[in-house]
């Protein structure tokens, strides 16, 4: 059985502000321990299920730098920095068993949900027309606030990874966060086993568990969950998909139009491309968020 853990940072238990988060805080320190020990907490889950699981966690946060290794549990394999293939997902292939997602947030415009956003916040908005689960998708209208539409949901960061797992056919079977990243994460998979390890009052204020508690809670879960993966169906998205991205920024537009295939909509912000599957969508989401990231020379 094979599983890889998705860690991002800032749905881990009492981490509620950037500078927890942020590797020129203050706090930056304690911020990467408590990362590390959900994680943990999570490997131990997998393998008291699966005693011979081979278990790859992919450090998704930020550089990709964060979780330190000389801390991570030895029966684990860790995939850190970047750039690389799959983003937060690295390691994840069609042998895959089960995804497990561990210190999510919520999609950005969503709230209350701590430290909100998806993926920076150059990109305002992504829409994604296409077929789902062989049910016929209708437009959605456009809501400012960073997040990703389609299917006739707005996808974040949680919608967008778990529907790259479901293209390779790996369910996503536990997702760990605040109570409004897990509520997102059961719309789009009811099946999926959810530990809010806080409860969000702001962008920078939760009421948080002791983090012991959310590692005893995130093993028992972690193993219910991979006990439990043939239950799960993954979040399948089938193309062709017609995709929207608003960029903040003017000279990423220009950038963005360098990229074969991706043309200027009737929008001031606003560029388009056609992908004939998700896992192609996917990396040209991921592209145009680079993009977004280099400032004008």
């Amino acid at each position: 059985m094979k599983a890889l853990i998705s860690v991002d940072m800032e749905g881990i238990s009492g981490i509620v502000h950037s500078s927890e988060t942020n590797p020129e805080r203050y706090d930056y320190q304690r911020g990467r321990e408590l990362m590390t020990a959900e994680a943990n907490a999570v490997i131990a889950g997998v393998l008291d299920a699966e005693p011979t699981a081979d278990v790859l966690v992919a450090d998704a946060h930020g550089t990709f730098r964060n979780l330190l290794p000389e801390q991570l549990d030895r029966r684990a394999r860790l995939v850190r920095g970047k750039p690389r293939a799959l983003n937060m997902l690295a390691g994840l292939d069609e042998e895959t068993d089960a995804a497990l997602f561990v210190g999510y947030h919520v999609r950005a415009g969503e709230g209350p949900g701590v430290l909100a956003h998806t993926m920076n916040g150059e990109i305002l908005d992504v829409r994604v027309t296409g077929r789902a689960q062989d049910e016929d998708v209708q437009t959605t209208a456009h809501t400012p606030g960073g997040d990703v539409r389609t299917t006739g949901r707005s996808l974040g960061e949680i919608g967008l990874n778990a529907a790259m797992a479901g293209h390779l056919g790996v369910p996503v079977v536990l997702l760990s966060g605040d109570d409004a990243a897990c509520a997102e994460a059961a719309a789009l998979i009811p099946e999926v086993v959810t530990v809010p390890v806080k409860e969000a009052l702001g962008m920078a204020a939760a009421v948080t568990l002791h983090p012991e508690e959310a590692r005893d809670r995130l093993r028992r879960a972690a193993a219910d969950a991979v006990s439990r993966r043939t239950e799960i169906p993954p979040l399948a998205l089938t193309g062709p998909l017609h995709v929207e991205v608003d960029l903040a920024s003017p000279h990423t537009i220009d950038l963005a139009t360098l990229v074969p295939g991706v043309s200027r909509t009737a929008g001031a912000r606003t560029v388009a491309f056609t992908a004939p599957d998700y896992g192609t969508a996917y990396r040209l989401i991921l592209l145009l968020a680079q993009l977004a990231t280099i400032r004008p020379a």
